[in-house]
């Protein structure tokens, strides 16, 4: 998909983005959940499909939180509090302990409820508000939403899907 330029797009690639990934992520067994059988977002580690969606959920909310502090006169550390960006892998790890303790069903659930936020970020600002000017650095709002959004739900969506397809090829 190509890169959304206004809101409607951005909203269109949340949402479609997160229906495709969302349908494949239910055909995951929930016993099988917790297998560490992926490559990890740090080099040379492995992650489970939770891990992924708790990966996913990490940023969402990271995401809202940008957010909510702007709206509050507060500059966010980026991409988070201790964090730098060249520290993706070391956020990626915190994102999987933070929500370790979820089962599979709850980490979908709340998969849901942060792109839901999300949607209502997107729908709360205006294009102008999303596009018209830089947000962080040289990135606007929207293709900062999108960064750590739609574009890691596709990348997701590939991942699972070449899991579930070895996972048939081994059953």
């Amino acid at each position: 998909m190509a890169v959304p330029q206004s809101k409607a797009e951005l909203l269109y690639a949340v949402e479609d983005g997160y229906g495709k990934l969302a349908r494949d992520l239910v055909r995951v067994p929930e016993t099988r959940a917790r297998e560490m059988s992926l490559p990890g977002h740090k080099a040379e580690t492995m992650m489970s499909p939770a891990d992924l969606v708790a990966y996913l959920i990490g940023w969402n909310e990271t995401v809202l939180s940008w957010h909510e502090l702007r709206s509050r006169g507060i500059e966010p550390e980026f991409p988070a509090p201790g964090l730098t960006w060249n520290q993706l892998g070391d956020l990626a790890q915190r994102f999987y302990r933070d929500y370790a303790d979820l089962s599979w069903p709850e980490l979908l659930e709340r998969f849901e409820q942060a792109k839901s936020g999300i949607v209502s970020l997107i729908t709360g600002l205006s294009d102008e508000e999303l596009y018209g000017e830089p947000w962080y650095g040289k990135y606007t709002a929207g293709r900062m939403i999108q960064f750590n959004t739609s574009s890691p739900y596709a990348n997701a969506r590939r991942r699972i899907r070449a899991w579930l397809r070895e996972q048939s090829t081994t059953a």
